[in-house]
């Protein structure tokens, strides 16, 4: 076991690692910009440094500068988190080339997995079934091609994109000829790859995804399905678990296709496969995200299993110590994601209280939002023996939620919870059209 990890990132999930590695006995070492000086996952770590200016691109992407602090500071791993760095192969490679480890899949398995061309070829060797779709597509020539064989609308992807960037609705053959070159430019320019495909647009459809944990042994776990339907452009705002529309019979059979997927493909570590389901209740696959998801932690608080620490064993090589039989699905976990809607300075945080109610967050009395990172303030999460139980404790939560001095969603949140779409549990990535 690593007896000291880097935490290369920010925000509510630097803390959530470094409360983690506390735990489980593990030196800290924390990174920061100039405009995180002050911010809560410095001070809670063992060690912190200064790894650049403001702009993410001089310091949370600077692959050297983390790289060189994991050195100096002696630390044995680097943790990504979410974003930034978690899915960039080059830096897990160069992190290896230094031998530091590098808390996620090795940098091979990343590149074959987040080409998610190549992971779909790798998926039709599976029983699961990919959304239709194309290969990479160099010109509007061929995508117009494929777009008319597969039918209006569609949807045009960035092979690298991620977090729901990288997307596009298509409507027609003039629309796609308008916006091909313009979505290679902006792929280019947000993940380095100009690289796009097309996907048959299923509509409408719930956004399910299954939570896996896997080991160097070849064991795979799936802890269960989130629902992550409430979304708006792409951007998920509520997750829930286990997902109302998914019958027990259709979650053991999607668990079962999963595990046996995933050790097909030979996966080690956290990772999360998405899907669309249709009116039908049919799994199409999209996408695998080898890391650790902004959502983990419905499913931690529906099974009672710590993600990041088993993320933190997998990459030392610890064998899973449960089956999925050990991991029973009960009650129901519901996640409100609270962003800032603009820059401001944190006068007073109350944080709701009770049982099983969870703010995960990075937010402290006087703490500046800066329009330099993304919005994401804190998450809150509830845990109750039912749905129904859940949904009330979710809207006493956020009403005694405070958050004075920065703008929030908090008022929008408790709209979406209740709404009588949402309270049914009957809704789907149509919630959000029209809001």
């Amino acid at each position: 076991m690593f007896s000291k990890i880097l935490i290369a990132n920010r925000g509510e999930i630097a803390v959530r690692i470094i409360r983690a590695c506390k735990e489980m006995g593990i030196a800290t070492v924390a990174v920061y910009s100039e405009a995180d000086r002050d911010a809560l996952h410095t001070a809670l770590a063992d060690e912190c440094y200064c790894i650049g200016p403001a702009p993410a691109s001089e310091s949370y992407l600077n692959e050297e500068r983390i790289i060189s602090t994991a050195l100096v500071s002696g630390a044995q791993a680097i943790h990504p988190g979410y974003g930034f760095l978690a899915e960039n192969a080059h830096f897990a490679r160069a992190c290896a080339k230094n031998g530091v480890a590098f808390i996620g899949p090795s940098a091979d398995s990343m590149e074959r997995i987040s080409d998610k061309t190549q992971m779909k070829a790798l998926v039709e060797k599976t029983s699961l079934r990919p959304v239709p779709g194309t290969g990479v597509l160099w010109s509007v020539e061929e995508a117009l091609a494929a777009a008319e064989k597969i039918g209006y609308p569609v949807m045009l992807k960035a092979r690298s994109g991620g977090g729901g960037r990288g997307i596009r609705q298509i409507s027609d053959a003039e629309e796609l000829e308008q916006a091909f070159p313009l979505a290679v430019s902006e792929s280019e320019a947000a993940f380095g790859d100009g690289a796009l495909y097309i996907e048959k647009y299923i509509y409408p459809a719930r956004h399910i995804e299954v939570q896996i944990l896997a080991d160097e042994a070849g064991s795979v776990v799936c802890l269960g399905e989130r629902d992550c339907s409430v979304q708006r452009r792409h951007q998920k705002l509520i997750e829930e678990s286990p997902s109302p529309g998914v019958s027990t019979e259709r979650r053991k059979a999607l668990m079962d296709m999963v595990e046996d997927a995933v050790k097909k493909i030979g996966y080690v570590g956290a990772g999360t496969l998405e899907f669309l389901m249709d009116r039908e209740g049919s799994f199409w696959f999209m996408e695998m995200n080898v890391r650790l998801q902004v959502e983990h932690c419905v499913t931690e608080m529906l099974t009672k299993i710590d993600l990041v620490k088993w993320q933190i064993r997998a990459a030392a090589g610890v064998a899973l110590r449960f089956k999925k039989k050990d991991v029973p699905i009960r009650g129901c976990s519901i996640e409100c994601r609270i962003n800032a809607t603009a820059p401001g300075v944190l006068r007073m945080l109350h944080v709701p209280g009770g049982h099983f109610v969870r703010f995960d967050t990075f937010l402290v009395q006087g703490v500046e939002i800066t329009p330099y990172y993304d919005s994401l303030l804190g998450k809150l999460i509830v845990y109750a023996g039912s749905r129904e139980e859940a949904v009330r404790k979710m809207k006493a939560a956020l009403c005694e939620l405070v958050v004075e001095g920065i703008p929030t969603n908090i008022r929008e949140q408790l709209e979406i919870i209740s709404d009588e779409r949402f309270m049914s549990g009957e809704y789907d990535l149509t919630l959000m059209e029209g809001r």
